[in-house]
Parts: structure tokens; sequence; C-alpha cells
């Protein structure tokens, strides 16, 4: 028996014989800890960067949507990835695996060059429309054009990831993470502040430890998938096939969609606050960051659900799907209500992380208790949306996407935004419900009609 295919046979039987539960267990749990860890290194970011002050703090938080574009577009190039390399594995079509995980890697290039244009073009323009302090904007540039220009390092290390990840192993991604991940902890309060005799960089020396702590994620990356053995042969000659671009980004393309729009709607939200205060803005910014910690382990989880479902779905196997999802969304749930009564009882603590002025406090007090509320319901859509996405419907995640963003919070927050600044918040918690209602309803027609009547492929052997 060959290597690669001996492997291939195990990770079929992992993925399509283990128990659900303990299976999704295994593989969410590598990825929510690293994704926290990844939580961690943001929010560490954020307490060195405002400890220069907050026009400092405010200049890295204004970079925080074109910072989201990046993922747009990055993750949503991975996820399209993952889910072709996990339903092919499922169909035991090996080749067309090995081929979508060779061009994981010319797309993870031509991503970050995009953005590095991007970056080069776009920076002080951006920053003029947010900001009339000359501090804020001179520091936000830099910081911009340097996290776009590096932003390959990213851009392959979260495609290498997602490839790693869709073949059920999970530990080496979450290795990864974490490896870019204390990188950039280390690094930042020697760039920023000065130490070991190095120059006291400040913004720009933030930018750096990011940068730096993405690309020594992405070395690492390129030796787990293309030395290491695992259960894909990448070292075919590689012959660029549109097919598998297109099946990729038929996947992929929704989240990105979804993701950008989040991206254009925290601007659209900065654009509503900069007449209140600029100081809301920060709150906003650095509201997106704390709740990383609580949305980070939940992206974690549905990277160890996404293969599970994508597998079972292309082996047939309706029950297994369902109980990856049925689990996915329990565990979703508790972690989100963990969440919620966390920034529902500490927000000011939270605040106080980023040496928050009392300005700060007055804002964000209210903002961070009325917006944890819709945590829960948030987490569910979550489950279900990549529910979608591993069965290679992402464009119903989509659909989603644009109905709460641009159909129900964008046009709730701007409404309350002419009543009260302490009623714009309310906007998160009330598309929330209306998405998972609408979330629920279209899974059960999906389920109906694509679902319900799948026929198992059937167990046996790989002839060799």
């Amino acid at each position: 028996m060959e290597k690669g295919l001996e492997n291939t046979e195990l990770h079929e039987n992992k993925m399509g014989t283990e128990p659900v539960l303990l299976l999704l267990i295994k593989m969410a749990l590598p990825a929510m800890l690293s994704m926290l860890v990844q939580s961690l290194y943001n929010v560490v970011d954020s307490i060195f960067v405002s400890r220069l002050g907050e026009e400092a703090l405010r200049a890295v938080t204004m970079a925080f949507p074109i910072q989201q574009l990046m993922i747009a577009l990055f993750v949503g190039t991975s996820i399209g990835i993952n889910s072709l390399i996990a339903r092919s594995l499922g169909m035991r079509k090996q080749e067309r695996a090995d081929s979508a995980a060779k061009h994981s890697v010319i797309l993870g290039f031509l991503n970050g060059l995009f953005f590095a244009i991007l970056g080069l073009v776009i920076a002080r323009t951006y920053y003029g429309r947010f900001t009339d302090n000359a501090s804020v904007l001179e520091n936000g540039v830099t910081y911009l054009r340097i996290v776009t220009i590096a932003s390959f390092g990213l851009s392959l290390e979260i495609n290498l990831e997602k490839t790693i990840q869709a073949t059920g192993n999970m530990i080496t991604p979450m290795v990864t993470q974490m490896l870019g991940a204390v990188t950039n902890i280390i690094l930042d309060p020697i760039l920023i502040f000065g130490l070991f005799g190095l120059p006291a960089y400040g913004v720009k020396g933030a930018a750096l430890a990011t940068v730096i702590g993405q690309l020594v994620a992405m070395f690492y990356a390129f030796y787990a998938l293309f030395i290491k053995p695992n259960a894909l042969n990448l070292k075919g000659k590689f012959v660029f096939d549109f097919s598998i671009v297109a099946d990729i980004f038929r996947v992929g393309f929704p989240s990105i969609v979804m993701t950008s729009i989040a991206s254009f709607m925290v601007m659209f939200m900065n654009s509503i606050l900069k007449p209140f205060s600029e100081v809301a803005i920060t709150v906003l910014g650095n509201y997106f960051r704390l709740q990383s910690f609580i949305f980070m382990p939940i992206f974690g989880l549905t990277q160890g659900a996404m293969p599970i479902m994508g597998y079972n779905y292309g082996a047939g196997e309706k029950e297994r799907l369902m109980s990856a999802l049925k689990y996915g969304v329990i565990i979703a749930a508790t972690i989100m209500l963990v969440g919620t009564s966390i920034f529902w009882f500490f927000p000011k603590e939270l605040l106080s992380i980023f040496k928050a002025t009392p300005e700060m406090y007055e804002i964000g007090i209210p903002a961070f208790k009325t917006i944890a509320l819709c945590f829960v319901f948030a987490g569910v859509s979550i489950m279900i949306s990549v529910t979608f996405q591993a069965i290679g419907m992402g464009f119903n995640s989509l659909a989603l996407s644009v109905i709460r963003q641009l159909m129900l919070i964008i046009p709730l927050f701007y409404y309350f935004s002419t009543i009260s600044l302490d009623l714009v918040w309310y906007a998160f918690p009330l598309a929330e419900i209306v998405c998972m209602i609408l979330s629920i309803a279209l899974f059960r027609w999906i389920y109906k009609k694509r679902i319900a009547n799948m026929v198992p492929i059937g167990n046996e052997k790989l002839n060799i």
C-alpha cells in the first residue's frame, strides 16, 4: 500500500467512523485554543499601543475595517479550499484534493499582492475620511501600509492552515497560529518601546511585530504541509486548473463578500459615530477586539466542524452531518452565553484594559452591555452558516449576511443614531435575533431539498 493512500484511508476512517462529538471536540479544541491565542495577541497589541496614548490607540483601531477586508479575502479563499479538499477526500477524489492544496499557494501570493497595492494607494485617503487629527493620520497611514504590504505572509499562512485542517489535522494549524501569536506578543514591547537597545518605533513597531509574527507562522505552515507527512501528495507536477479555482471561490466567494460587508459596515458605523465623538470610534474598535475572545473560539469550532460536515456530506452520511451541526450549536450557544455574562457584568473592567478615559467609560459601558445581548443568537446563526459552506452552498450564507448587515444592522444603526448614541448599540441584538430566525427557516428548507434523502456511498475500502 502506498504511503499517501494509507494516510488517506486512515483519514477517512477517522472522519467517517469516529463518534461525532468526540471527533468534533478533538478537531475543534486545538483550533479554538489557537484562536484564543490569536485574540490574545490582538488585544495585547492594543494594550501596548494604548500606553502610547489614546490617539495612538485610535490610529491602530481605525485600521480595523481594512484589516477585516484582508481577512475577508484571505479567510474566504481558504474556506473554499478547505471545503473542496474535505469534500474531495470524502468522495475519494485524491487528485483533486491534491490539486486544490497546490492552488492554495498561488492564490495566497495573489491575494497578498492585491492588498500590498491597495494599501499603498488608499492608506492616506482612508484615514483622512475618519479623522482630522494629524497624529492619528500619520501613525495610521504608517501602520496600515506596513500590514498591507507584508500581508502575503498572513494570506499564505491562512491558506495553508485551512489546507491542513481539511485533512483532519487540527494540531499543526494550532501550532502554526500560536507561533505567530507568541512571536507578535514577544516583539510588541521590544519594537514599540525600544527594548534591548533597539529604537522605539511606537505604532510602527506594533505593525512590524504583527507582520513578523505572520511570516514566522507562514514558514512553519510551509514546512508542515510540504515536508512533514500528511494525507495530501504535493510532490507532483502543478497544472493551473480554472475549474479548481472556480470551485474554491464558489464556496469561498460568499464568505469573502460576507466579511467584506462587515468591514464596510464598520466604516459606515465609524462615519456615524464621528459626529458624536471620535472616542466612540475607539470604543467600537475596542469592543471588536474584546469580542474576538468570544467569537474566535466559535470560529475555531467551525474550523473543526467544517471538514467533518464536508466529508460526511460528500460521503452521504446524513446522520453524522446532522450530529456535527447539533453538537456545534449546543457548544456555540454555551460559549456565547458565558461571553454575554462577561460583557454584561464586567464592562468597566474590560475597558480599563485599554487605559480608558472617563469619556470612554461613559460611552463604552452601556455599549458593551447592549451589544453583548446578541451573542447567543449570533452563535446559532454562525453554525448554520458554516453548514451551508461545508456542503458547498455558500451563497445561502451570503444571503443571510446581506440581510443581517445591509438590511438590518446598518438601517437600524442609522435610525437609532438620529435619536441618541446609547440607542445605536441595540442594532446588534435586534439584527441577530431576526437573522437567527431566518437561518433556521432556510436550513429547514435546504434539509428537505438536499440532505434528507442522502444515501451513503458505501464504506468499502479503496482499491489498492
